[in-house]
């Protein structure tokens, strides 16, 4: 009967220790989760939800609530309309923490500073090999330390594409050709400076408001790179289109910098390598789809027109005097850095 007792003790023991332990290990993961904090995000997208631009983020959004069990939410805002359709107006949000992350060109961050203009220094580039090698290397990591100055945490580069010329009134093929002819260009003063020197009226006005100023004849193009005017049906109101590749136009996927410092060590993890990705994904995107971007735009009615090199050398020389002046306000050691 003493047995019997010791047995049932020792059973009784056992099983409240076990009991314990259970208790224990639950509060320690109830603990764990309390730590793991609910954000309710928002993300600003210049151009509109059938852009690769949206196609990246809604694969962020999709990540980011897969790898955090719901707890982190993004929510997408295509065409600016968290900032009522004006680009500028969402980079100084992103910069002081009323808009979360954004996908915006470079050239956007420009009214921020003029540095980021170097970017899209008129024929830096010939091809996407030199953009990836400078990206990929002391052009990107100089512009991440540019974009912190500002409050920007840059996740990742995407890639708007080289920009090319749209117009209505005929084939730009020289310098001769674009001469006169009154073009939308993005809000900055390096743009301005630079079609100046062409000869054009340039007009400087929010994407937005693009479509329907050509619509009525009052620009008569616009410049901007395939995805954006594939996008944005810009073949509905231009005939021509110049592939002349003369300014490279990447993307950002910036967050906001105190956002992000405020994370855990854990989520800001998540979001760096997430946030690469997407960007690594919109490029590939990008990429594979211009080609057929571009045959969609001719069977639509646009008239393509490829210039020579020689005409390409007509239109560095007549903007050379752009290099003499921006050098010194990009900054000769970034701009040594963005040189292929």
């Amino acid at each position: 009967m003493k047995k019997s007792k010791r047995s049932l003790f020792t059973v009784m023991g056992l099983s409240a220790v076990l009991l314990l332990g259970a208790c224990g290990s639950e509060g320690a993961s109830n603990e764990a989760n309390a730590d793991g904090k609910e954000y309710d995000l928002k993300m600003s997208v210049t151009v509109s939800d059938s852009s690769t631009w949206y196609e990246a983020a809604q694969k962020l959004k999709e990540d980011l609530a897969e790898e955090s069990d719901g707890r982190i939410n993004l929510e997408i805002f295509a065409n600016e309309q968290l900032s009522g359709g004006d680009s500028g107006k969402a980079v100084e949000g992103l910069s002081k923490g009323t808009i979360d992350l954004t996908f915006n060109s470079t050239i956007i961050y420009s009214i921020l500073d003029e540095r980021f203009g170097v970017a899209s220094a008129p024929f830096l580039f010939s091809n996407l090999e030199e953009v990836d090698g400078v990206f990929n290397g002391e052009g990107g990591e100089k512009l991440k330390e540019v974009l912190a100055e500002k409050g920007v945490h840059a996740l990742g580069y995407g890639q708007n594409g080289f920009r090319q010329l749209t117009n209505s009134v005929r084939e730009v093929k020289s310098p001769d050709d674009i001469e006169g002819l009154k073009l939308r260009i993005p809000g900055i003063q390096m743009y301005t400076d630079l079609y100046r020197e062409l000869g054009t009226d340039p007009v400087t006005m929010t994407f937005s408001e693009v479509f329907t100023a050509l619509q009525q004849g009052t620009i008569d193009g616009q410049e901007n790179p395939i995805d954006v005017i594939y996008s944005s049906k810009l073949n509905e109101v231009q005939d021509y289109i110049t592939m002349w590749n003369y300014s490279y136009d990447p993307l950002v996927l910036g967050m906001n910098k105190e956002l992000y410092e405020s994370m855990s060590d854990e989520d800001k993890e998540l979001f760096d390598r997430l946030g690469k990705e997407a960007a690594e994904y919109q490029v590939e995107l990008a990429r594979e789809k211009e080609a057929g971007q571009i045959e969609e735009l001719k069977a639509a009615g646009m008239q393509f027109y490829e210039p020579t090199e020689e005409e390409l050398a007509a239109f560095k020389e007549q903007v050379q005097p752009l290099y003499d002046k921006y050098t010194d306000i990009w900054g000769a050691d970034l701009l040594e850095a963005f040189q292929p």
